[in-house]
């Protein structure tokens, strides 16, 4: 099976490896673009799994340091910190804290050696027009000629791993579900800041408007604040006069950034939350941001995007076993399980972001706080032992669609709030 992968992120990257692996003659089209920064800083426990998988465990180690836990941070004193390794085994006991330009070059370098076929240029689409193919997409002429390994013949597959940019999806006209906020994100790296929190511990803290994330990297802080466009607006005219006058305005974010110097631009990511209404079809699918992103809250994305790598290669392992010529409907068949869990995936962390949007997982942490507080007991501590596990489980990546641990979310948050009222504690 011949697969073309448009674009070389981690989605891109990671698929290229599997499939290599399971036979599969792959070209990978890298446009050869690495912005300075890049959102997915921060990964979440249920990624080190698959980057052992692809035998770059070592690779991330060396791209920032290991990520312990997270803390949240809510105005009035209220603060709840979570340890992976308190819920291991059920969760991986680390993640990594990494930069991205590093851990992107490392992913793909690691595909060229496992023998993908790497082309330097900005590949383009178009759709096909019958020739006796059943596929919707084909490359274009010259993004086909510069494609040696493909031999001037389409390829059986072509993947859509363009991430936000949807390619594949404004070629088919595709809509996208959108989310109900309209944020913008502005971040920065900053050195020489001050931090008296454990190593590699994530802080998420809720702001007068929005919320703002610190994450520790090789001697830089990745700070972003995250708020509504009228609120960004207010805060200046330019991404770096927004960064700068919500770190000073922010008593607990300039306590951490200090005097620190900002090393970096200000990246701007804006409208981000989306999720394709369709991600495959007939000789092509769509995986990482190219089918959906959710929200940088609880920095589900990288994991999103090798997840999605490695449930196309799962769904393609025996056709390619067969190795067989396989039609594109054929292919499109295979692919519909891969969409129908990807979509699941998506719907569940977006349900998730929204508990602490609106304040219910956070109402739900303090209620619980309260409740052993006026009086532990044996029963009462595995009952909170048992929802932390839960909520833990789903916010990893360990288990985010798990049935169980989700309706017992939904239960809590209706019924176990015990009189706190999340309004207050939603982000604006």
């Amino acid at each position: 099976m011949r697969v073309a992968i448009l674009g070389a992120g981690p989605a891109g990257s990671a698929l290229a490896i599997f499939l290599t692996r399971l036979g599969a003659d792959v070209t990978l089209f890298d446009d050869g673009r690495r912005p300075e920064l890049l959102v997915g800083e921060s990964l979440v426990p249920a990624v080190v799994p698959i980057l052992q998988r692809l035998g770059l465990e070592a690779e991330t180690a060396a791209c920032g340091p290991v990520k312990p836990g997270v803390s949240f941070i809510w105005p009035g004193g209220t603060r709840f910190s979570f340890s992976f390794a308190r819920f291991a085994p059920a969760v991986f006991p680390y993640a990594y804290n990494i930069a991205r330009p590093q851990f992107d070059e490392a992913i793909v370098a690691r595909a060229a050696a496992a023998g993908v076929h790497r082309v330097v240029t900005r590949a383009r689409l178009q759709p096909a027009r019958s020739n006796g193919t059943t596929a919707e997409l084909v490359l274009d002429p010259e993004t086909l000629a510069a494609a040696p390994a493909l031999g001037g013949r389409q390829p059986d597959l072509i993947v859509d791993a363009t991430g936000r940019a949807r390619h594949a999806a404004h070629v088919l006209a595709i809509p996208a579900h959108l989310g109900p906020r309209k944020d913008v994100a502005h971040f920065a790296h900053f050195e020489n800041f001050n931090w008296d929190d454990a190593p590699g511990q994530v802080l998420i803290a809720r702001g007068e408007a929005g919320w703002s994330w610190c994450i520790p990297l090789k001697e830089r802080l990745s700070v972003g604040i995250v708020l509504g466009q009228d609120d960004a607006a207010r805060l200046g005219r330019t991404p770096e006069e927004r960064l700068g006058r919500a770190i000073a305005l922010d008593s607990w974010l300039s306590g951490v950034v200090g005097d620190g110097k900002r090393v970096t631009g200000v990246a701007t990511y804006s409208n981000y939350q989306l999720i394709s209404q369709r991600g495959f079809g007939p000789g092509w699918v769509m995986v990482g941001d190219a089918f959906g992103f959710v929200d940088p809250m609880l920095s589900p994305g990288v994991f999103l995007a090798l997840r999605s790598a490695e449930l196309v290669a799962d769904a393609l392992t025996p056709v390619l076993r067969r190795r067989a010529a396989v039609s594109p409907a054929e292919l499109a068949a295979t692919l519909r399980s891969y969409a129908t869990a990807q979509s699941a995936m998506l719907a569940a962390w977006s349900d998730l972001v929204a508990y602490f949007y609106d304040g219910r997982m956070v109402a739900l942490l303090r209620a619980g706080r309260d409740w052993m507080d006026r009086g532990p007991s044996a029963l009462k501590t595995a009952m909170q032992n048992h929802i932390e596990r839960h909520i833990a489980l789903q916010a990893t990546g360990a288990a985010t669609t798990s049935r169980y641990s989700r309706g017992l979310l939904r239960f809590l948050g209706r019924y176990g709030l015990r009189g706190v009222d999340p309004t207050p504690l939603a982000i604006k």
